[in-house]
């Protein structure tokens, strides 16, 4: 996928193996394999600039491991996860289409029944919504502080301005030079990043993902989330080495925290939408002047430009949006939506949020100046749908005991089994330093 050679600015030459393929309209396995790719050969580069070798060291990736990772890379032993969605979420027909509520969070579910005028069953959301437009329901909800999509036609979301707004965005669009230095920091060959502090404010689910990739090299991460936010069907699978904790960003003994932790920081990875720090005193201008070296990659749903480049959304809605559902149910020939069989939009972009601030660092040695980055889950789906794939024999990967570590990782629910990486770079293993933990488990510090 040339597209990812051209936003990371890479020579991504690495090796991929295996010959299984995830069942998709479009080359989901190829998406997996290449975006983790990105991430070895970042790391590569740097291990090569860092001085520790005279030539890049060599990278693989495994083609079955990389489609396990864009799903789930954790396999309780004597527990389960909880379900992924609660009882309303899913798709519904409307009157003149179909339409996906995400309904995860309790004020997200609340906004969508606020509009239906019904109670939390889906018998009695799947008859309230019939009555409805499929476009007119979404506007509402939306409107309402909820968050849905209209199951859009390809031609139909490049003929809409938002469509046409993020195929003229970049994959990755890199902010102007600054000046800028990175510290030193206790780097070596089999620990490149070790040391380096992430700050990491973002939620489900492509954050999450850039971070935990992050701390597989080496890299500090502490996630800071808000004092009522959980998300545990997905914790144990996306906080692995990290460290969590909270703060209350609106008072002032958390601002003052929250302060201290950036001006230290060397990346910053959030996931707000254009103008949600501002709104809480954290633009632009203020994060520089508290942490005038500070490295910042950001992602957003639904793209940096145009209409809907302040709207919430997640994988499973701009699959709805820009045309990847419908394509599906064609392909499959369903007669209801058809999502990707795993959520590759998600996991492609956080996997290129670690790439980008790897690359970013590399920058900043290299004397180049301090660049930041933005990516959206809206513009990856371009970049998937412009590489259709054509493997009728392709089939479901199931993990097998071969998949996971030997070791088991002990967690807060209980023992748990670990996929293998699916990068393999010579000299460089990946591997994280802790297990997953609970969501505020940690100090606010970064001892």
């Amino acid at each position: 996928m040339e597209n990812i050679s051209n936003a990371l600015a890479l020579n991504l030459n690495f090796d991929i193996y295996g010959d299984e393929y995830l069942p998709s309209k479009f080359a989901v396995t190829d998406l997996a394999s290449w975006s983790l790719g990105g991430v070895g050969c970042a790391i590569a580069s740097l291990v090569e600039q860092l001085g520790f070798v005279n030539c890049q060291p060599d990278v693989e990736v495994d083609r079955r491991l990389a489609s396990l990772w864009f799903a789930c890379s954790i396999r309780p032993i004597g527990w389960e996860l909880p379900p992924l969605w609660d009882a309303v979420a899913g798709d519904y027909q409307t009157c003149d289409g179909w339409i996906k509520l995400h309904t995860n969070l309790p004020h997200h579910c609340a906004a969508a029944l606020s509009v239906l005028g019904v109670d939390a069953q889906r018998t009695e959301v799947s008859k309230a919504i019939r009555s409805w437009g499929k476009d007119k329901l979404e506007t509402a909800i939306v409107h309402a502080g909820g968050v849905s999509a209209a199951m859009r036609t390809r031609k139909e979301w490049m003929a809409h301005p938002q469509g046409r707004a993020v195929a003229a965005e970049p994959l990755i669009k890199w902010g102007e030079a600054r000046q800028g230095k990175i510290r030193n920091w206790p780097a070596t060959q089999t620990r490149p990043i070790a040391g380096l502090r992430v700050l990491d404010m973002t939620r489900v689910l492509a954050g999450p993902v850039a971070t935990r990739t992050l701390a597989g090299f080496g890299a500090t991460v502490l996630r800071i989330d808000p004092l009522d936010w959980d998300e545990p069907n997905v914790v144990p699978d996306i906080t692995l080495g990290k460290k969590c904790t909270r703060l209350d960003l609106r008072s002032e003994a958390g601002r003052q925290i929250f302060e201290h932790l950036l001006g230290e920081a060397d990346i910053l990875v959030h996931g707000y939408r254009p103008g949600a720090l501002e709104k809480l005193g954290y633009g632009e201008m203020d994060r520089q002047t508290i942490s005038p070296n500070l490295v910042e990659v950001s992602l957003d749903a639904y793209g940096w430009t145009g209409p809907w480049c302040q709207r919430r959304g997640f994988d499973s809605l701009v699959q709805m949006s820009c045309g990847i559902a419908d394509a599906g149910m064609h392909w499959a020939s369903m007669a209801k939506p058809t999502p990707l069989p795993v959520q590759a939009l998600d996991h492609a972009t956080g996997y290129l949020m670690a790439a980008a601030a790897i690359r970013a660092v590399g920058d900043m040695i290299a004397g180049k100046g301090k660049r930041n980055a933005q990516l959206s889950l809206a513009r990856t789906a371009e970049l998937l749908i412009s590489h259709p794939q054509d493997r009728p024999e392709a089939m479901p990967i199931e993990a097998r005991a071969s998949d996971f570590s030997s070791m088991n990782e002990q967690t807060p629910w209980g023992n748990a089994q670990r996929l293998r990486p699916a990068i393999t770079i010579e000299g460089t293993p990946m591997q994280w330093d802790r297990p997953s933990c609970e969501l505020g488990s940690a100090r606010p510090s970064w001892n």
